[in-house]
């Protein structure tokens, strides 16, 4: 019998210093055979952004278990590759911003300078650590703003024990994996037989039983969008999987790291056209989507009506609590954003910092059926009355 999400968060609390040389997560065997609760598809996806990380720091087990805990859908993460060609889960391809590697002295001349998407970039980098010395490291909150009792107290886990947290959840829980950096990991990082990272990464969800098209029945089992800036590196999955993937779209300024193509050329009809042959979706900056200015929305774009044209779903990034990310029309009201983004914009998932904010205001206005309350009934209500208003 495995242990519950909750014993194994207290007990990643009460090891703060312990170094495993083995997966923290027993791996999960292809398939268990049981019946669990089967992913909600009737409302937009809430997708756990790099795990609950707006509590706990990113991309670590405990931010996931949180999230499932909140009620994601997805979780999502971002995967690298180390020196030793280990699949992990972190989201820079430097360890300065979130890991205590500054601090270890016996790191201290693993500073390098790397051309990353353009432009050079010094730190630690990921690709010059072994699976085993990124272990050792701790992770810490990447905002100063947010809880900072947990740094130091997680560390970096692999892929596989990413996985290993979905499939063992009670409930079925998607996973939405990044392929990250895949120009500068495939110049750093080599593997036998001359594979690319790509086809480490792909190798890894076939090995755990993901596949199958969106909303097939395999794919409803074990629920997966695969996910990249970098057009050429999807086209190459899809030679090696039929698993859903997802194109994501930078700011207005940023290149593709690959095909070193524009905003405006990746976004255009044309491009969606062509791109539509191999994802099913496009996740954008929300603020190319709806610019803003003096921290006000301004004018919608019409991308997310050009992209369901296509028959391409949209999952905007990235949904925070804060005052500093809420902008002034939502009078610092995160359920406002929300409800102007499902409702007004007509999105197909979120990506979220906060998981449980986001799956609260679902059940007020979206619940599943059986777990309708009265509370989320007299919002109905009110919603259908203030159509009237005015009359």
């Amino acid at each position: 019998m495995r242990p519950s999400l909750r014993t194994i968060y207290f007990l990643l609390l009460l090891l703060p210093h312990v170094v495993f040389s083995r997966p923290l997560f027993p791996l999960p065997s292809k398939s268990n055979g049981i019946e669990k609760r089967p992913l909600q598809t009737f409302r937009p996806y809430n997708i756990a952004h790099r795990g609950s990380n707006g509590e706990i720091p990113e991309e670590t087990a405990a931010a996931y278990l949180r999230a499932i805990e909140e009620g994601a859908d997805f979780i999502e993460t971002d995967i690298l590759a180390s020196k030793d060609g280990a699949l992990i889960c972190f989201h820079d391809v430097t360890l300065d911003a979130t890991t205590d590697v500054a601090s270890r002295k016996e790191f201290s001349n693993r500073r390098r300078t790397y051309e990353v998407e353009w432009f050079n970039a010094t730190g630690w980098f990921v690709v010059d650590f072994t699976l085993e010395e990124l272990k050792t490291l701790k992770v810490n909150q990447r905002y100063p703003f947010r809880d900072q009792q947990y740094n130091g107290k997680f560390s970096i886990i692999t892929f596989e024990e990413f996985i290993s947290i979905a499939l063992d959840a009670s409930r079925t829980v998607g996973i939405y994996p990044e392929m990250k950096d895949p120009v500068f990991i495939n110049k750093h990082v080599k593997w036998d037989g001359g594979k690319k990272f790509e086809d480490k990464f792909v190798d890894t969800l076939l090995k755990y039983g993901y596949k199958g098209q969106y909303m097939s029945e395999n794919w409803l089992k074990q629920p997966l969008f695969i996910q990249s800036f970098a057009p050429t590196s999807l086209v190459h999955a899809s030679k090696l999987t039929d698993s859903p993937k997802i194109f994501l779209i930078d700011d207005f300024s940023v290149r593709t790291q690959d095909t070193n193509q524009s905003y405006w050329d990746i976004t255009s009809d044309d491009y969606l056209a062509y791109i539509s042959n191999y994802v099913v979706g496009l996740g954008p900056w929300k603020d190319t989507v709806v610019p803003a200015a003096k921290n006000y929305t301004m004018a919608p774009t019409d991308l997310v009506a050009r992209a369901h044209a296509h028959n391409l779903q949209v999952h905007p990034y990235t949904y925070r609590n804060e005052n500093q990310f809420l902008h002034l029309n939502f009078h610092q009201d995160p359920y406002a954003e929300y409800d102007f983004w499902i409702n007004s914009m007509g999105v197909d998932g979120l990506f979220t910092d906060f998981t449980g904010s986001l799956h609260r205001y679902q059940e007020l206005v979206a619940p599943h059926a059986k777990d309708e309350t009265a509370n989320s009934l007299l919002v109905k209500i009110a919603q259908m009355i203030s159509q009237y208003e005015g009359f």
